[in-house]
C-alpha cells in the first residue's frame, strides 16, 4: 500500500505503517552516518545537547557524493543500518520517530523501536542518483568536519522507502527469509 506523510513523524502516523508499505516522505529529514553518530553518543555521555532535536525526527543513513552544478546534492543512496545499531536505541529513547537505510537491523533496535513507537524504513541501495532527485536541499548542520559523514538537514518531498521493521516489530526481512527457506 503506498501512503504518503510528512517528515518529522508523530507516533500515531508510525503506528499506521505496516511493513511492505510504500511511503513517500515530504519534509526534513537528517543524515548522519557512523563518525556523526559516534559523535552524538559522546556529546550525550557528556550531558550535552545535540545538534538537532530528535523528537520525530528522521535520520537517514547516508553520505551523499559531491552535488553536480545546479543540484542540492550528489548521489544520495542508503548506507549499512547495522553499523549505527549500537548507538541507535539510545536515540530512539530520546524520541527519534524513525530511520532510513538498508539492511537488517539488530535486536535491541527492535526492541527499541516497538518501546518507543517507531518505524525503520529502507531506501533501494545502487539508486542514490535517482533518490537524490527527491531531495530539494542540503544544509551542513553539524560536524563539518567530518565531509561527507557529517549531519546534513535535507528537505525531500515524495522521498521513497518501504516499511521493513513497523512499530510492532513486523520484520520483512525475516519474512521473505521465512519464505525463502
Amino acid at each position: 500500500m503506498e501512503k504518503k506523510i510528512a517528515a518529522p513523524i508523530s507516533r500515531e502516523e508510525a503506528a499506521d505503517l505496516h511493513i511492505g508499505d510504500y511511503v513517500l516522505i515530504t519534509g526534513t529529514i537528517y543524515t548522519a552516518r557512523d563518525a556523526a553518530h559516534k559523535r552524538m553518543q559522546e556529546a550525550l555521555d557528556r550531558g550535552e545537547k545535540l545538534p538537532f532535536d530528535l523528537k520525530g525526527n528522521v535520520i537517514y543513513y547516508m553520505g551523499p557524493s559531491p552535488a553536480r552544478k545546479g543540484r542540492p546534492i550528489g548521489s544520495a543512496g542508503p548506507t549499512t543500518a547495522s553499523r549505527m545499531d549500537r548507538y541507535t536505541p539510545a536515540l530512539l529513547d530520546l524520541g527519534m520517530g524513525a530511520m532510513i537505510g538498508k539492511g537488517r537491523r539488530s535486536a535491541a533496535v527492535k526492541e527499541a523501536i516497538v518501546r518507543n513507537g517507531s518505524v525503520y524504513f529502507a531506501a533501494v541501495g545502487g539508486a542514490g542518483a535517482l533518490l537524490s532527485k527527491r531531495i530539494l536541499s542540503s544544509e551542513v548542520i553539524a560536524y563539518e568536519d567530518l565531509g561527507t559523514e557529517a549531519i546534513r538537514k535535507l528537505e525531500v518531498e515524495n522521498f521513497p522507502v518501504i516499511v521493513v521493521i513497523d512499530s510492532q516489530g513486523n520484520d520483512l526481512y525475516e519474512i521473505v527469509e521465512k519464505q525463502i527457506d
